[in-house]
């Protein structure tokens, strides 16, 4: 069951005076994380979820703009409603899963926007594109199952054609427009 385990305001003080006073590394819980892409089809939205996400943070409570994050995303696993999207979004003028199986996310540096909201400042790499991205994020600690754990909730749009995700045919922004939202609904335990 999840419980609050305080409330925003209080989370610096607290996050410093509960946890250990140099970095600690924080593991994704897949059992209770969600990483979801929404996009639209000829002005028909759609969602999809990415699954099998393997995630690292490294976060030291006394230095609150020091993080490290590590995100590996398979992109064979993508849900969607579909098997015909699927194959689509597999496919070498979208993700070209065969050439680049994986997508990843990389931030070595954060800046704290309010008591408990973040920009982690890093880098994203899909397919043979990698590009500067800012991610804002909200972090809050819970207690999951009795254990203390980070819950992390963000939502970022990114312009797919920068990755070189819609070719051929699939560039048509008319059809599926740029924008992709990605929503991050996550929780990590520490290791």
């Amino acid at each position: 069951m999840r419980t609050k385990f305080f409330r925003a305001a209080l989370a610096p003080l607290l996050l410093v005076s509960s946890l250990p006073s140099q970095a600690a590394n924080w593991v994704l819980d897949p059992g209770e994380s969600v990483v979801t892409f929404k996009y639209s089809y000829e002005g028909t939205p759609y969602q999809g979820a990415f699954q099998n996400v393997e995630a690292t943070f490294e976060i030291d409570p006394m230095s609150p703009g020091s993080c490290v994050f590590s995100v590996t995303i398979p992109i064979a696993d993508i849900k969607v409603d579909s098997a015909e999207v699927l194959d689509y979004l597999l496919d070498l003028e979208m993700f070209d899963v065969d050439r680049w199986p994986t997508a990843s996310f990389k931030a070595e540096k954060c800046s704290l926007e309010s008591a408990n909201t973040f920009v982690a400042e890093g880098s994203l790499t899909i397919r043979d594109q990698t590009r500067p991205i800012s991610f804002p994020f909200t972090l809050d600690v819970e207690t999951v199952d009795g254990q203390v754990a980070f819950h992390m909730t963000s939502e970022v749009t990114i312009q797919r054609l920068d990755f070189g995700v819609g070719q051929g045919y699939w560039a048509n922004t008319a059809t599926i427009p740029n924008d992709v939202v990605v929503g991050v609904d996550i929780y990590a335990g520490q290791q």
